[in-house]
């Protein structure tokens, strides 16, 4: 009762039923994008009285129009091409896939922001884009030097499209990690988070993944209960369509997680269709997030991006890359940069003491 009277969501409710014969994701789309609007159509789409989507993806094709909107025709013209064709459309396709994430979305819009903020310069100093020249270029770069890897993409399809001459933002090649745990402190981590009951149950399950299956939070936050399978073969999760084996003691720690009613304190309305998060969060419906998992797991002393690159360089130097992939449920990809760079560093060791 005391939500129903104070609660700015509610009201925002009382209003749409009021003045609409229908609710919808379309009228909500037409509302300002703010936490209640955002919160509203969660429970609606919890309950069942809106149908699921990607709401990530759907966010950011709302921020695009909203921005695109606002620009004068001569930017419009640039850049709406490149967020809709470019950067929306790879959007997309990586949603349908299940594998667009808010910190993706993030970076999709930085990109069409850096696009706005070079035509913004170029117009303050009378520049037009056939007329940009690396030197030019190099400048904003300087003045802009947190925009490098988000203007990236944008000049690329500048130039590929013959809108510019040929220029080259000058990425700076990814280096590998640096950062790793010794095996004394990785194996040691890994007996608290197999063994130690006085660490919160959420959090030995997060570090036991993260340690032994190299798996980042991103990807264990959005693990569902149906994902883990226990038959007379074992204890199995299933990551990425690929069934990983469990160690005993960690399929207990799961199994009993699933059972316990604090494994789901924040219970989804039984109308609803949504999964049932292995970490659920707050929200109904909702995974728990990977800054407040992070967060806890730092609290404990449990770091994860040592402890994770310790585990995957751990793999790769005992088994193949292939298997490597089909055991952690990673993209083959991933597992033969691993590998290249742990053979880049075991032949500079060999190097390094001739």
């Amino acid at each position: 009762m005391s939500w129903l009277r104070t609660s700015a969501a509610a009201g925002l409710l009382d209003e749409l039923t009021t003045e609409y014969t229908e609710i919808s994701h379309g009228l909500l789309d037409r509302l300002p994008q703010s936490t209640v609007t955002r919160n509203v159509r969660h429970h609606l789409v919890m309950t069942g009285a809106l149908p699921e989507r990607h709401e990530t993806y759907a966010r950011l094709g709302l921020w695009a129009r909203a921005t695109l909107e606002a620009l004068p025709p001569h930017q419009s013209r640039i850049v709406s091409p490149f967020a809709e064709w470019h950067v929306i459309k790879d959007a997309r396709r990586r949603a349908e896939r299940g594998r667009y994430t808010p910190g993706a979305a993030k970076a999709d819009r930085g990109n069409i922001r850096a696009a706005i903020l070079l035509l913004n310069w170029l117009d303050q100093h009378q520049l037009a884009l056939p007329d940009l020249h690396q030197e030019d270029l190099d400048l904003w770069l300087t003045q802009n030097p947190t925009r490098r890897q988000a203007v990236h993409s944008f000049v690329r399809w500048l130039t590929k499209r013959k809108l510019t001459r040929p220029l080259d933002t000058q990425l700076a090649r990814k280096g590998f990690p640096a950062n790793f745990q010794t095996d004394d402190e990785h194996e040691q981590q890994l007996r608290r988070c197999l063994t130690d009951e006085a660490l919160p149950r959420e959090l030995r399950i997060v570090g036991a993944l993260i340690r032994l299956y190299a798996l980042p939070i991103s990807r264990i936050k959005e693990i569902t209960t149906s994902q883990f399978q226990l038959n007379n073969a074992g204890a199995f999760l299933t990551i990425d369509r690929h069934p990983v084996l469990l160690p005993p003691t960690l399929a207990r720690l799961i199994k009993a997680h699933i059972a316990s009613p604090q494994a789901s304190s924040m219970l989804k309305p039984r109308t609803s269709s949504g999964p049932d998060y292995l970490l659920p969060g707050r929200h109904a419906g909702r995974p728990m997030s990977a800054s407040h998992i992070i967060k806890r797991l730092r609290n404990h002393d449990l770091p994860t991006r040592a402890a994770r690159n310790t585990a995957m360089i751990n793999a790769i130097t005992e088994l193949p890359p292939i298997v490597v992939s089909d055991l952690f449920g990673l993209s083959a990809a991933t597992t033969f940069q691993w590998a290249k760079f742990a053979q880049q560093n075991w032949t500079d060791y060999l190097a390094l003491h001739e």
